[in-house]
Formats: C-alpha cells, sequence, structure tokens
C-alpha cells in the first residue's frame, strides 16, 4: 500500500479547467465548485459516504450547457482515483452497496479490474433535476468509470422521484467504493488478482 493515497489533477482543454485534490483515507470533508449546484450536491454526498476528502473546481462552458462540465469531471475525478489507488496493491478491490432514499433504491457494484466497463440502468422522468440534466447522470458515471479504470454497475431498484434516484446512485456508489478502496489486512499488501496486475 502508498504510505499516502492522495491525488492532485488538473485537467484543461477548450471546454473545462478542472482542478480535483483526493485523498483516499480522508473523513469525507468535501469543497465542490462545478458551477451546477445538483452536481455539488451529489459530488458532496459521494464524498461523505466514501469517506473521501475530495475538492473539485470547474471551470466550464455553462453557456452551452453543462454535458462538457460534467462529463470532463468524471474524467479527471477518476484519473485521481486511479492515480491515487497506484497498483492497488493490498486494497478489497470489490465493493457493493445498496442505498435507499425513501422510496428510491440503488445498487452499486465496483470492481477495480483495470478494466473500465459500466451498466447503468435508471429511469428519470423529467428532463432536469434542478441545473443539471438527467441525462448527464449517466454520462458522469460512464466517464467516470472509463477513466479510473473500473467496472461499475448500477440499478435502480425503486423509485418514483428523480433527485431521490440520482441521490441514491451517487451514494450507493460511494459506499460501494469505500469497500473496493479499503486496505484489506489479510491481503498482506498483495495485490488482488491471480495475474499479479491490475
Amino acid at each position: 500500500m502508498k504510505a499516502s493515497r492522495q491525488a492532485t489533477i488538473h485537467r484543461v482543454t477548450s471546454e473545462t479547467d478542472i482542478a480535483i485534490t483526493l485523498d483516499l483515507d480522508g473523513s469525507g470533508q468535501a469543497d465542490i465548485q462545478t458551477g451546477l449546484g445538483f452536481f455539488d450536491h451529489m459530488l458532496t454526498a459521494l464524498a461523505k459516504h466514501a469517506l473521501f476528502d475530495l475538492n473539485v473546481t470547474v471551470k466550464g462552458d455553462l453557456y452551452i450547457d453543462g454535458h462538457h462540465s460534467v462529463e470532463d469531471t468524471g474524467i479527471a475525478l477518476g484519473m485521481a482515483l486511479k492515480q491515487a489507488l497506484g497498483d492497488k496493491r493490498g486494497v478489497r478491490r470489490f465493493g457493493h452497496a445498496l442505498v435507499p432514499l425513501d422510496e428510491a433504491l440503488c445498487e452499486a457494484v465496483v470492481d477495480l479490474s483495470g478494466r473500465p466497463f459500466l451498466t447503468f440502468e435508471a429511469t428519470f422522468t423529467r428532463d432536469r433535476i434542478g441545473d443539471l440534466d438527467t441525462e448527464l447522470v449517466e454520462e458522469f458515471f460512464r466517464a467516470f468509470a472509463m477513466s479510473a479504470m473500473l467496472t461499475l454497475h448500477l440499478r435502480e431498484k425503486a423509485g418514483k422521484n428523480c433527485h431521490h434516484i440520482a441521490e441514491a446512485a451517487f451514494k450507493a456508489l460511494a459506499r460501494a467504493l469505500r469497500m473496493a478502496v479499503e486496505p484489506d489486512p489479510r491481503a498482506q499488501g498483495s495485490i488482488p488478482s491471480t495475474k499479479g496486475v491490475l
């Protein structure tokens, strides 16, 4: 295991300028400024329930829409997670969570496999939650999974309220990540794969 599981990412494109600091062994402290209030709320919930310390600052082309800001934040956060994990020596690797929020129930299953993949099954009955286009929820999860090089299955098991469904999904991901990145005392610092590499 790395003594310090932290990462700093600064990613600049013609569409976004994103700065992220991530500490996997934090206490859930977050300072999120993406320009999209509901997205800030979701990333704050993710940090809180993963027990990550997370700072995110996004300057994006919101005069167009939120797509680039949300997708590029997913990319940058995935890069940060990958960097903070290093060779993944001694982690549990797999994580899963089933999280309710009132009538909504979402399940997340994570494998820090090195093989990026997303399955996303959720239905939103309106186009926006606050200032966030609901279709961008899936875009964030896809960008994050691809960039972090992990397998992620996210499913809505129940729900009607779009805010509740999205928030349950982010919290489920948070709890699954918390489990997956946790040091496994029985692993004795080994890489959790029969291949010897992840």
